[in-house]
């Protein structure tokens, strides 16, 4: 069965609104949660995703928030960190692996920490038995992609095109796709543009999805209470599982 990851900002609008969102996507199908840490900055992320984390941020967001949410749900389930390099080395990035891992955290995803500096914390990712993601995009050298892949843990994260979250936009992926199955048999999951219409068919050939701005868009929907945006997000994963799964 096809998996299905799902992202969404840490503590917006409330730490124990995304303890509930978190259960909930839980009971609907989602395999993976990501935890958003809001960051000034994220880089990877499209303008859906930037304006929760910059409103988080204005709530007062602090990696306490981030910790709090973590205990409360990770042992329901598969509980990922993804942010940015730049708050977990101000708290300490042993410091903050540690801490990841005495409260259940499997893996990190950290879109600005290339591969090159991931072999610094290589020991420490082990010594807490936590996974960094690997990300591959369509514009990978396949000399690049067989570094990259050879050692990969838990899921590589495909990048469906060159650019930020949220875009939508195709691009030919079928030779990279190929050039990473020739190198690993770790499972590989396609995000960047996924949403419940486009699931299945990027799905294709792949072994899950990665879906945050069509879950974060519905996050910043003032017009919904906080029980509306938990129930149309949770609907849109058990959809999306569904579809990937047909």
């Amino acid at each position: 069965m096809k998996k299905l990851v799902a992202y969404i900002t840490t503590s917006y609008p409330s730490k124990e609104f995304t303890v509930d969102l978190a259960l909930s996507l839980k009971e609907n199908g989602v395999d993976s949660l990501e935890l958003g840490v809001p960051f000034s900055d994220p880089v990877a992320d499209g303008p859906v995703i930037e304006k929760a984390n910059l409103l988080a941020l204005k709530n007062g967001f602090k990696l306490d928030d981030l910790f709090y949410v973590t205990e409360k749900i990770s042992k329901e389930i598969d509980t990922l960190y993804m942010g940015y390099m730049n708050p977990f080395y101000h708290y300490g990035f042993d410091e903050f692996l540690k801490k990841s891992s005495s409260l259940g955290v499997s893996g990190t995803i950290i879109p600005d920490m290339p591969f090159e500096m991931a072999q610094k914390y290589n020991q420490s990712f082990e010594k807490y038995n936590i996974s960094n993601i690997t990300f591959v995009a369509p514009t990978t050298p396949k000399d690049r992609v067989k570094m990259l892949v050879e050692n990969s843990q838990k899921f590589i994260y495909m990048v469906a095109y060159a650019g930020i979250t949220g875009s939508g936009r195709d691009e030919d992926l079928s030779k990279t796709i190929l050039d990473i199955r020739e190198f690993t048999k770790t499972p590989l999951y396609i995000g960047f543009g996924v949403d419940e219409k486009t699931c299945k068919a990027k799905s294709k050939d792949l072994d899950g999805v990665i879906v945050g701005s069509a879950f974060v868009k519905h996050l910043l929907d003032d017009s919904l209470s906080s029980s509306e945006k938990i129930k149309k997000i949770s609907n849109i994963a058990k959809e999306i599982k569904t579809k990937i799964n047909e």
